[in-house]
C-alpha cells in the first residue's frame, strides 16, 4: 500500500467512501455453508455475489470457503483483508461499488489439501460449487468420459490419498464425508460446459470406480448434481483499474474485481 493509504479490512470499513455499499448483515455471524473450487475473479463477481444478495435478503449461515486450485495469488490478496473485496459494476453513466462479505475463508489446494478435504467432509458444508473451466474436468476426446491417462488423473489414481485434480480432490473429500456420517451434499458446476454437473458426476463415478468404489452407492443416493448455466463478463484486473477502484473505495483493495451489470445463473 502507498504511505497513508489503509488496506481494506473489517476494522477499516468506516473509512470507505459514502456511496459504497457494505454488507448489510453481521458478517461475524456467518458460518461455512458453501465450498467453492476455483477461486478466481469470475466466482467473486458471480456466485459469491448471488450468495451475498441471498444472505442480505434472508439471512442464513451460507458463508463461502473458497479454494484456489493452483496458485496462492488470490489467498495472498485476500487473507490480509480477512477475505473482504470490492466489486465495481460499471454502467454507461456511472458505477456501483460494493464490498462483498460472503467469502469467509480462502484455501490453497496444493498447500492445504488436508483442510480442503476436511471441509468437504464437514456436514456444515451443504453445497459445493465449481468454476474450474472445461480443462479442469479432465475429459477424454469424447467430451463425456474421464481421461484416465491424462497426467493429472493418472497421477491421482496412482496415489488417490494425495490428489491434485479437482476430480481427485472431490473424490477424496466424498470418501471422507461418507466416513464422517455421509451427510447429503449438492455439487453444482458453474462452467459453460453442456450438461456440466451431469458430466462431472459421470467423471467422478469413473474415478471412484478406480479409487474408492465403496463411495459409489452413497454418491447415487445422497449427492445431487444439478446442472447450471452462468453468464457475466468479468474483465481482467489491471494495476490501473485496481488503483482506480481502490481510489473510489477509499481503501487499498488488492483483491478488487470489476464487472458489467448483466448477471445470470440458471
Amino acid at each position: 500500500c502507498e504511505a497513508g493509504v489503509n488496506r481494506l479490512h473489517p476494522e477499516n470499513l468506516g473509512q470507505v467512501a459514502a456511496d459504497v455499499q457494505l454488507p448489510p448483515y453481521r458478517r461475524e455471524e456467518l458460518r461455512p455453508g458453501i465450498l467453492h473450487l476455483g477461486l478466481g475473479a469470475f466466482h467473486r463477481a458471480h456466485q459469491a455475489v448471488f450468495t451475498e444478495h441471498a444472505i442480505a435478503a434472508s439471512g442464513g449461515d451460507w458463508g463461502i470457503i473458497g479454494v484456489s486450485m493452483r496458485s496462492n495469488r488470490v489467498a495472498r490478496q485476500l487473507r490480509p483483508q480477512e477475505n473482504l473485496y470490492s466489486l465495481m459494476c460499471e454502467y454507461a453513466d456511472g458505477y456501483r461499488l460494493q464490498v462483498i462479505g460472503a467469502l469467509i475463508e480462502t484455501l490453497v489446494a496444493p498447500l492445504e489439501l488436508d483442510r480442503v478435504v476436511s471441509a468437504l467432509a464437514d456436514p456444515v458444508i451443504r453445497v459445493v460449487t465449481l468454476t474450474i473451466t472445461e480443462k479442469g474436468y479432465c475429459l477424454a476426446a469424447d467430451g463425456r468420459s474421464l481421461d484416465a491417462v491424462s497426467p493429472d488423473i493418472s497421477d491421482d489414481l496412482a496415489d488417490p490419498l494425495h490428489p491434485s485434480s479437482a476430480t481427485g480432490i472431490l473424490a477424496l473429500g466424498l470418501k471422507q464425508r461418507l466416513a464422517c456420517g455421509g451427510a447429503p451434499l449438492t455439487v453444482v458446476s458453474c462452467d459453460n460446459l453442456s450438461g456440466n454437473s451431469a458430466v462431472l458426476k459421470r467423471v467422478l463415478q469413473e474415478y471412484l470406480r478406480r479409487s474408492f468404489p465403496e463411495v459409489l452407492s452413497w454418491l447415487d443416493s445422497s449427492v445431487a448434481f444439478p446442472c447450471s448455466m452462468v453468464d457475466r463478463i468479468v474483465p481482467s484486473m489491471t494495476e490501473d483499474k485496481q488503483a482506480l477502484q481502490s481510489g473510489r473505495l477509499g481503501l487499498e483493495d488488492l483483491g478488487a474485481v470489476g464487472t458489467e451489470p448483466f448477471s445470470q445463473w440458471i
